[in-house]
């Protein structure tokens, strides 16, 4: 029998293509955004120490309690924001599980969800799947800055929830204060709920502050916030993140999370809460670790026909490739992977309509040095 489907524009995501590519061909994979170094060990001993004591079982549904309390007292000392952790923490299954969650939590079929483009690719399955529609509002094609004024046009009577991103993928283009002060005057007398998809919260360059939702009460409000330890703890296999809501709202979010994956990996759940708790330096340090990656990967592209552009956030560097080819992105990372032996990923997936004539594809920099060396020595040839 042949389903109709409900997500006739999915296909296999670029990530895997990409990845499998590379893997085909020996190219050096800077496309899909996953380190290539180790977890930090006290992060793998306290998760295995957790699975030699026992704690094998299903953890409860809403996520151990030590996590949770770490969580609640990682948002206190970073964003001075009082959250509890049993009424407004949830531990998920990654970022994903928590998007898809806060999506299904409060969208109908025939509501709008407002997303800014180029925009990560699990936004709109998702809200397709809750029967609503994705209203796509698209950033500065350079700078990759909010229109507040575009997203105002956006609103009407079936808005149901804005969704923003910061650090951003792919870009790395981070909000301001200004940026949330817009955004609260945006969403002020509406019941329209927003998703504040914060998993590069740590990996933030030159004292920069991340203005994460929780700071603002006005947006703290509406807000599903959303994290992922796969990123700040150098683990993305492990697909551990967490949501953050106002109680009303969790209640909501958990009805969904309970019928979807009920709970995640237990085990590990131990470990992150050892590392908040007593290794917070590896977070708070973290975007020093990764200003040093994205320093010289920057500096060795100079030597290239690729035109960096600005990063301020994430492990992600755009580069331009309009000096040395003509081709639309996702052909140009196809011969850059065959023939070149560097995997990148274009930027188009990441939009409704890309804009036209656009040169840019997305190169991780979380790698070893030898990893980024490799990859250099290949670009400079180009």
């Amino acid at each position: 029998m042949q389903p109709q489907t409900k997500l006739p524009k999915v296909g296999t995501t670029i990530f895997t293509v990409m990845s499998q590519l590379a893997a085909e061909h020996g190219a050096v994979n800077l496309g899909q955004g996953f380190p290539d170094f180790s977890a930090p060990q006290r992060l793998i001993d306290e998760t295995i120490a957790a699975m030699q004591g026992g704690l094998n079982q299903y953890p409860p549904m809403t996520g151990v309690a030590p996590l949770r309390q770490a969580i609640a007292q990682k948002s206190l000392d970073l964003y001075g924001a009082q959250v509890d952790p049993d009424t407004e923490i949830t531990v998920t299954s990654g970022a994903t599980e928590a998007i898809f969650n806060a999506i299904h939590a409060v969208v109908r079929p025939g509501e709008e969800v407002i997303v800014l483009d180029p925009a990560y690719d699990c936004y709109e399955p998702a809200i397709d799947l809750a029967g609503a529609r994705a209203v796509h509002v698209p950033l500065d094609p350079q700078t990759f800055a909010v229109d507040w004024d575009r997203v105002r046009s956006a609103i009407n009577p079936r808005t149901r929830l804005l969704m923003v991103n910061t650090p951003h993928n792919p870009s790395g283009a981070m909000l301001t204060a200004d940026d949330m002060q817009a955004l609260a005057d945006v969403l002020r007398g509406t019941d329209i709920y927003l998703i504040s998809d914060e998993v590069y919260e740590h990996i933030i360059y030159d004292g920069r502050r991340h203005e994460s939702s929780l700071r603002h009460p006005e947006l703290r409000e509406r807000a599903f916030v959303i994290s992922s330890f796969g990123k700040t703890y150098h683990c993305t296999g492990w697909k551990i993140g967490y949501a953050i809501a106002p109680p009303a709202m969790t209640a909501e979010f958990r009805k969904v999370h309970q019928y979807n994956t009920f709970t995640s990996f237990g085990p590990a759940q131990y470990g992150f809460a050892a590392m908040i708790r007593d290794e917070p330096q590896h977070h708070l340090e973290l975007g020093a670790f990764y200003q040093a990656k994205r320093d010289r990967f920057r500096e060795q592209l100079a030597g290239t026909r690729l035109k960096a552009l600005p990063v301020p956030g994430g492990y992600f560097q755009l580069v331009d490739y309009s000096a040395i080819s003509d081709l639309p992105d996702h052909e140009f990372v196809k011969w850059l992977t065959i023939e070149k032996g560097v995997a990148a990923i274009p930027l188009s997936p990441f939009y409704e309509t890309a804009p036209a004539g656009q040169r840019l594809v997305r190169l991780c920099f979380a790698k070893n040095d030898a990893t980024m060396d490799a990859a250099i020595e290949r670009l400079r040839a180009l």
